[in-house]
C-alpha cells in the first residue's frame, strides 16, 4: 500500500528541509546541505505516486551525504 503525501512531507519536515516554492498543489522543497530540491504535487490524503518516493529517497539520501 502507497504511502500518503502526508507522510512524504512529514518526512522532508523532520529532516529540515522547507518549502521553497508553492504553486497550487505544487510544492518545491530546498535543504541547505544540498544543490537538488524536491518537488510535491497533490494534497496530503493522495496516495504517494513511485516517482515520488524515488525522488524523495533520493533527496533525503543527498542531505545526509552533505551533512558533516
Amino acid at each position: 500500500m502507497p504511502r500518503k503525501l502526508r507522510q512524504l512531507r512529514a518526512d522532508l519536515l523532520a529532516s529540515g528541509a522547507y518549502i521553497a516554492s508553492q504553486k497550487g498543489s505544487h510544492q518545491k522543497w530546498k535543504h541547505p546541505n544540498t544543490p537538488l530540491a524536491c518537488e510535491l504535487a497533490g494534497s496530503d490524503g493522495k496516495d504517494a505516486h513511485p516517482y515520488q518516493e524515488r525522488d524523495l529517497k533520493k533527496f533525503l539520501s543527498s542531505i545526509q551525504e552533505g551533512k558533516p
